[in-house]
């Protein structure tokens, strides 16, 4: 086994699990005592909707890891089968589990995917496609969403979170991240589809300045997964783009109705769409946190973004029910099925 592969598997370890499950729990718990209202509590009247509205909620849950396997299947010309896609899927959820969000888990990832059987080349093109359909979800989102809702009610105005060791508001860092990704997602799309050698040479231009110099190798290899990438999607038919889209649209709009659904269990919303927006914002929030899987940021960002919404005094129960069907099941999941898989793919004699 390669020494690059066994830095993989290490990401694995149980040590590497059990961390967030501690943080978590540990803010979750913290959460609970610091705002426990017996009375809010007692004041729920479970009925009918209440069941129905959290049986919709992990369907949704559902919905979003069938668009996602659709999406790797469509992405892979079918090679991989439903169950493999299920397989990927369900690691690449439990690896972006066990790494912050800050670094991410596409290095993972990419070793998931080539060990299905699939080249080095193609798992390259598909980890990056995948990421930059993520990001065009985003970008197209928020603008349609922010139209429908307005802004006047759309940022926190309370609490403020450190971001390069400034104190930002929630509405500075939310521009920041988008204008980011908007500036990030344009220049890969430009590498990708117009000029991908051209981007690779402008590359190890800037990293020949001298502080930069140490990562030129970096930067060439990043340069040859742009070249990559363009080989294996430019030829794409109008119709392949289309349904990779639409599988994420699915995919990550289910996602942020979880929310909705399980806040309908407990009381009566009106505010489905300023609710789908307010998530929007709490995602450029989770995606620089520095724990894994935003594990402890999440359950905080919650009741800050969306307790308003809620009797006071149950949000953070909802929040840790949140966290328990969209984070912890990945984390049950993988631990599951990764011993099999682990065994099924050192089996084939592809590395």
């Amino acid at each position: 086994m390669s020494s690059d592969h066994k830095k993989i598997l290490s990401y694995f370890k149980f040590r590497r699990i059990i961390i967030p499950v501690i943080i978590g729990l540990i803010v979750a718990s913290y959460l609970v005592i610091r705002n426990f209202d017996k009375s809010a509590f007692e004041n729920i009247h479970w009925t009918y909707y209440s069941t129905l509205s959290i049986l919709i909620a992990m369907l949704l849950m559902g919905v979003r890891d069938v668009a996602y396997m659709y999406r790797i299947r469509l992405l892979t010309d079918k090679q991989l089968s439903w169950r493999q896609s299920f397989d990927v899927i369900m690691l690449w959820e439990f690896a972006s589990s066990v790494t912050p969000s800050i670094v991410g888990g596409s290095a993972i990832a990419l070793f998931i995917v080539n060990k299905e059987g699939i080249g080095i080349g193609r798992s390259t093109a598909i980890v990056m496609v995948t990421a930059l359909l993520d990001e065009l979800f985003y970008i197209i989102m928020v603008p349609i969403v922010f139209i429908i809702v307005g802004t006047k009610n759309l940022f926190i105005t309370e609490g403020e979170f450190a971001l390069f060791n400034t104190e930002l508001g929630t509405k500075a860092i939310f521009i920041i991240g988008y204008v980011f990704i908007l500036f990030l997602t344009s220049v890969i799309i430009f590498a990708v589809f117009f000029r991908p050698r051209g981007f690779k040479w402008i590359l190890l231009r800037v990293f020949k300045i001298p502080f930069l110099r140490k990562w030129r190798v970096k930067a060439s290899e990043a340069g040859d997964d742009i070249i990559t990438t363009s080989r294996e999607m430019k030829s794409k038919p109008i119709s392949f783009w289309l349904k990779a889209y639409f599988a994420t649209l699915c995919s990550w709009t289910a996602r942020f109705w979880v929310v909705n659904f399980l806040i309908m269990a407990v009381i009566t919303i009106n505010d489905h769409f300023l609710i789908y927006a307010r998530q929007l914002i709490m995602w450029v929030i989770l995606l620089i946190s520095p724990t894994p899987g935003g594990s402890g940021v999440a359950e905080f960002v919650f009741s800050d973004f969306l307790g308003e919404f809620i009797t006071p005094g149950l949000s953070p129960a909802l929040a840790i029910l949140w966290r328990l069907i969209s984070y912890y099941l990945y984390l049950f999941i993988g631990v599951i099925i990764l011993p099999n898989w682990l065994k099924r793919v050192y089996s084939k004699k592809n590395f």
